[in-house]
């Protein structure tokens, strides 16, 4: 196992964050756009648009693309990005978590990435005991405490740490639309446990009527 040093990640953390045009612009993620549709992030990620999972096809489609690097892809030793999940709302970006390797990141204190994520995204709050919640297809059903939070009126980028794998995290997302993704889930796992009872039911009534169609 390849392990960087504490300061080399944290220069990389810092010269990324300064190189960008729009600092302090919370509306994008390195070149993902809020907004930008499911086939533009696959062809930006490098990733094929069968790879991406439908979780919810109603009463909006909720979908997730799931890019992990590689251990053959080329990428610089200092990026410490390890995994991506986006989350799209009715075929929009609404929300990433951002997950960073436990190796490239070993080392850094919360100071150090809240420093450095900074550096990119402006003024920091400190929220005590605020859960932070992941997209999945049962709705959002993991929680980790946020360390630091990044956020204006549109969007919000919240820092965690994994106690268990002792790993950095960041949960970005659209207010807007999350809030959107958020109902229609609640709406869909609604229907699906509706609907259970005549899914299970179907099996036994196809049989039924091949039985009596013999």
């Amino acid at each position: 196992m390849i392990r960087v040093s504490r300061v080399t990640v944290l220069a990389f953390l810092i010269v990324l964050s300064a190189s960008s045009i729009h600092a302090h612009d919370l509306s994008s993620y390195r070149d993902f756009q809020f907004g930008m549709n499911l086939s533009s992030v696959a062809k930006q990620a490098g990733m094929k648009l069968a790879e991406a999972k439908m979780l919810h096809q109603r009463p909006a489609m909720i979908q997730e693309l799931w890019w992990q690097r590689s251990s053959g892809e080329s990428s610089p030793l200092t990026d410490p990005v390890s995994e991506v999940v986006f989350s799209f709302y009715n075929g929009d970006l609404f929300r990433m978590v951002v997950t960073y390797d436990r190796y490239r990141t070993e080392g850094l204190t919360d100071d150090d990435m809240i420093e450095a994520i900074s550096a990119k995204y402006g003024i920091v709050a400190r929220p005590v005991a605020t859960i932070i919640l992941f997209s999945s297809s049962q709705i959002y059903n993991e929680n980790e405490k946020v360390l630091a939070l990044w956020e204006d009126s549109q969007y919000s980028y919240d820092l965690y740490r994994s106690p268990n794998q002792h790993t950095f995290g960041i949960l970005i997302f659209s207010k807007r639309l999350d809030t959107l993704a958020q109902a229609a889930i609640v709406e869909a796992i609604r229907l699906d446990n509706q609907e259970a009872p005549q899914r299970e039911n179907e099996p036994q009534e196809k049989e039924k009527e091949n039985a009596e169609n013999r």
